[in-house]
């Protein structure tokens, strides 16, 4: 299913009850989860973020301006942000299920039509959704704000998309588009000195700065036009604000591309910036979500400045970012709340989350899953994470020895990621067991009934031998792991090797056994023979490595001592 994220702001940062009436409308769409309120005060702004499938979205979008519009006077309205109506933007996002930016611009151009139409106020497209390129840049199409509107109107060049080419007072206008995932992110000063942060922010945007000679004259090209002087980081929008219930200045900021400048680089140059003019950073703050790749560079990037390995279990790197970038320095950051992919996955649950007591009892009963493909799946993950272990062990022992360093952290690495896909192989194969039993007790009364329940059977089939066989697969990938950091990882950790390279092996046989079960229920012969010679293929080279891995390690541990 596509999953599209709708991130609109509104006009509103202080009045708690106007805003839970506005979430109240779009929590009432069914298909529409929403994941972020976030106020502010000073902002005089509140940015929402629900996500859903795409016509449950358009829906909880058109609901949400009618709201907004109905509780917020534009009239009244003063704060700290940029804004030119109550519903100030409303940007579609494609986070999920195959969402593309064509849906996102498609729906932007329904729901803004929708809009204009049937609440009868101004609105314009931007970003990828924008109908002309001078309409692209928010901050262009925002210029003079709620109080430059009325002349913006009046003019042939200033006519709206959708809606009427008049100005409503309390409502203002809507910038309605389709854009890549934004962050917005504010780095913060030990200053309140609105002037020196929006000065650092001069020089850390995209836009930079006006060019101006010895004297501050500002520059002009040849036709009159000012010129620039453009800042250090591409895809950033950035200015400094003051905000007194934090007590401090901020330098603001929409990392348009995380990409290509994430919020680690900028946080880092806003450090330097803030060092030349004698201030401190203290932190920084996600203003609603954040991807959790984003966050994960910055673990890696922080670990590795420390001369650590990155190679280290997700959590660790979410907590190294969290504490390297200050994230609860202004407000409590919490990661299952504020990482947008932990708000989109289930939560956690299955076997996976069960304690080591919890699964060895549930294993223990007289059911039939969980069974041994996912042990041979739990005693893969094992042994990636010991594979792990001897990597970090190594790369923290070769502080002399870059090249030896960067290798393993690269095993280590590898070996991380296989651990994460055998862990959730665990509850797979549970699921590919219960498919089976679910097709088998399907209806079989009909020629119909009898067809369709073959059918079922048949993938159920399929994706119980699909389970196990990715788990084979995963399994080699921990022996050759095994193999390498047996043969160059610390000798104090040997034995660990060696057990990760059993582990490998004992968790492909386990897992093949699965296969073979399976095999049975394939009706055609060319498919059974392909599926069990690659079964072999597999096991073979994982026996070989594993075999490999253990028999270095043995050599190491019969080595003299010292």
């Amino acid at each position: 299913m596509k999953i599209i994220e709708c991130v609109p702001n509104v006009s509103e940062g202080r009045d708690r009850g106007v805003l839970e009436r506005i979430a109240a409308s779009v929590e009432a769409i069914e298909g529409v989860e929403l994941l972020d309120m976030d106020p502010g005060a000073e902002t005089h702004r509140t940015v929402f973020t629900f996500v859903g499938n795409p016509e449950s979205v358009a829906e909880a979008a058109f609901q949400f301006a009618k709201t907004a519009t109905s509780l917020i006077d534009m009239r009244l309205h003063s704060g700290a942000h940029a804004r030119f109506g109550a519903v100030d933007v409303m940007p579609f996002v494609p986070v999920g299920g195959g969402a593309t930016m064509d849906d996102c611009i498609a729906l932007a151009r329904k729901v803004g039509q929708r809009i204009g139409e049937e609440l009868s106020y101004p609105i314009y497209l931007y970003e990828k959704a924008a109908s002309r390129p001078e309409r692209q840049s928010l901050a262009e199409l925002r210029k003079g704000e709620y109080e430059a509107l009325e002349k913006k109107l009046s003019r042939p060049e200033g006519a709206p998309d959708y809606g009427p080419a008049t100005f409503v007072p309390e409502t203002g206008a809507t910038a309605v588009g389709a854009r890549p995932f934004l962050i917005a992110y504010n780095v913060d000063l030990n200053t309140n000195d609105r002037k020196l942060a929006h000065d650092i922010a001069l020089d850390v945007r995209e836009q930079g700065r006006l060019a101006r000679d010895e004297r501050r004259k500002i520059l002009r090209d040849a036709d009159g036009n000012k010129l620039r002087k453009p800042g250090k980081h591409k895809a950033v929008r950035a200015v400094g604000w003051y905000i007194p219930e934090f007590g401090r200045a901020q330098v603001s900021i929409n990392l348009t591309n995380y990409e290509i400048t994430p919020p680690h680089t900028i946080f880092d140059s806003i450090r330097e910036e803030a060092d030349e003019r004698g201030l401190r950073v203290t932190g920084s703050e996600i203003v609603g979500l954040i991807p959790l790749e984003a966050v994960l560079q910055a673990g890696a990037h922080y670990l590795r400045k420390q001369g650590k390995s990155a190679a280290v279990p997700e959590p660790d790197l979410v907590e190294t970012a969290s504490a390297s970038l200050g994230f609860s320095d202004v407000k409590p950051f919490e990661a299952a709340k504020t990482i947008i992919d932990y708000r989109l996955a289930a939560r956690e649950s299955g076997l996976r989350a069960m304690s080591l007591t919890g699964f060895a009892d549930e294993l223990s009963r007289s059911t039939p899953a969980p069974g041994g493909g996912s042990v041979a799946a739990l005693v893969g993950s094992l042994g990636a994470g010991l594979a792990s272990m001897v990597s970090a062990l190594t790369h923290q022992g070769a502080k002399d020895d870059p090249q030896l360093r960067a290798s393993v952290e690269t095993l280590g690495l590898a070996a991380q990621a296989a651990k994460d896909r055998l862990l959730r192989a665990i509850d797979e194969d549970t699921a590919a067991f219960e498919g089976m039993a679910a097709a088998a007790r399907l209806p079989r009364k009909s020629e119909e009934q009898k067809a369709a329940r073959e059918l079922a059977l048949l993938e159920a089939t399929r994706q119980a031998i699909r389970v196990p066989l990715a788990v084979v697969e995963l399994a080699l990938e921990v022996a050759q792991l095994a193999e390498a950091i047996a043969a160059s990882g610390l000798a104090a950790a040997a034995s660990d090797a060696g057990v990760a390279g059993w582990c490998a092996r004992a968790a492909a046989e386990g897992a093949g056994l699965n296969v073979r079960i399976n095999l049975a229920g394939l009706p055609d012969e060319g498919e059974r023979h392909e599926t069990a010679a690659r079964l072999q293929e597999l096991l073979g080279e994982t026996r070989a490595a594993a075999e490999r891995a253990i028999a270095t390690v043995n050599e190491r541990l019969e080595e003299p001592a010292g």
